[in-house]
């Protein structure tokens, strides 16, 4: 995907994962904003699943409106998660 910057909107994977995953399911399908970059952490969901080396991905602070989550609210929500989880919005998505 390339590293993301800050400010950089992106959507959070929709879906259910079998096991553990540590995608809030609040978040999941939702459009955010990158606050900043973690830098590379082992993948909490293959850790937990006892992979003996799992992958390294970039781990991102990704902000979103407290009122897109749960219509109301006028602070942010900030989450941290990997690189696998989300995925780059076009410029012509909501």
């Amino acid at each position: 995907m390339g590293e993301l910057r800050a400010g950089e909107r992106v959507r959070v994977r929709a879906g259910d994962p079998a096991g553990h995953t540590r995608v809030p399911r609040y978040v999941r399908g939702q459009i955010g904003r990158i606050v900043e970059s973690q830098g590379g952490w082992a993948l909490a969901d293959e850790v937990a699943a006892g992979v003996a080396e799992p992958r390294v991905e970039p781990v991102y602070t990704v902000a979103f409106a407290a009122a897109d989550l749960w219509g109301e609210g006028d602070h942010e929500v900030t989450v941290d998660l990997w690189e696998s989880y989300i995925e780059p919005v076009r410029k012509d998505e909501a």
